[in-house]
């Protein structure tokens, strides 16, 4: 359930590659996300098996934890009053109704729940699907790109922190940043809360979700 910020990129893009063969990172967002409380946020976090250096397509879901329920029941617990639940809360709860065995399963069909709820329409592929890529970080990239067919990369902003741009400049591909401003929209509960999952976003401002976005992020 990613943040806003992530789907801007999505919708930014014509093609938006799941990079789901890079290794799978402990205690970020890759498993968890936050939602808003009464007190603050909680975080939602899919327990899963895991021993380094798997990557991202090879972790498995802990499944006998009992962490769909706690999702779920958090979810109705702090967004009931929220102007949108009773038109979205149906799509989540037949989210959790399935079962999934990887984390990367789950991940990848809860951003195209939100993309679908929020009217995005970016075509969207696995790396894992992509054979022959490389492994070296901004090699990868390049690969994928070429294999798209694209000549332009848009990259998350600190993308500049590791990317190697004169291998894109040999592939003539041009690299564009991300420069994302958060949304302010009214929140269930008082005082403005950022960076959390965006069904907040959604279970608040509904079908105007996408509008929002786009309106702080012209």
């Amino acid at each position: 359930m990613p943040w806003a910020g992530y789907l801007d990129k999505i919708q930014r893009s014509d093609y938006f590659v799941f990079l789901d063969t890079v290794q799978f990172k402990k205690n970020e967002f890759q498993n968890r996300n936050k939602i808003r409380t009464i007190q603050g946020t909680l975080w939602l976090t899919v327990p899963v098996i895991y021993r380094y250096p798997m990557k991202i397509y090879e972790v498995r879901i802990e499944n006998s934890r009992g962490w769909k329920e706690k999702h779920i029941k958090s979810i109705i617990q702090n967004y009931r009053k929220a102007p949108f639940f009773e038109k979205y809360i149906q799509s989540f709860e037949e989210f959790y109704s399935m079962n999934y065995e990887f984390l990367y399963d789950i991940n990848i069909k809860s951003v195209r729940l939100l993309c679908k709820l929020m009217g995005i329409d970016t075509k969207t592929i696995l790396a894992s699907e992509i054979k022959g890529i490389p492994d070296e970080p901004t090699e990868r990239l390049v690969g994928l790109c070429k294999y798209l067919g694209a000549d332009v990369y848009l990259s998350g902003k600190d993308g500049i922190k590791y990317i190697n741009l004169e291998l894109f400049n040999k592939a003539g591909i041009t690299v564009n940043f991300q420069d994302f401003h958060h949304p302010v929209y009214h929140q269930v509960y008082s005082g403005f809360v950022p960076f959390l999952s965006a069904i907040d976003l959604l279970f608040n401002c509904g079908e105007k979700s996408l509008e929002i976005i786009k309106e702080f992020n012209p």
